[in-house]
């Protein structure tokens, strides 16, 4: 008489803890930032080449993860909507300024 296989136990799976993604979280916001600049300075018109500059940007953030050219536009953005909030530009609002301020104070 032939003996049944015994089972084996299977030892249970371990869970990993994922590690906070602080750093990560900060480039995100500025990605996201920098997307919605960028529909901003295209629906308002403004700035054709800061348009084209933050294009070009995000297609290399897109490639390379550095976030560089990303701040930097973000920094150019900032000055074009104070200017544009000066002359009083309609869309252009105080929380939008203050949404790149802080995108930049995070990086």
């Amino acid at each position: 008489m032939a003996k049944a296989a015994a089972k084996t136990s299977t030892s249970p799976t371990k869970k990993v803890a994922s590690k906070p993604k602080a750093a990560s979280s900060s480039v995100d916001s500025i990605q996201k930032v920098s997307e919605e600049t960028l529909k901003k300075l295209q629906s308002l018109g403004i700035d054709p080449q800061l348009q084209a500059d933050i294009e070009w940007c995000l297609g290399s953030y897109a490639h390379d993860k550095n976030p560089v050219g990303l701040i930097e536009m973000l920094e150019r953005s900032l000055t074009v909507f104070k200017n544009e909030l000066a002359k009083k530009t309609k869309g252009v609002t105080a929380k939008l300024i203050g949404d790149l301020e802080k995108a930049l104070a995070s990086k």
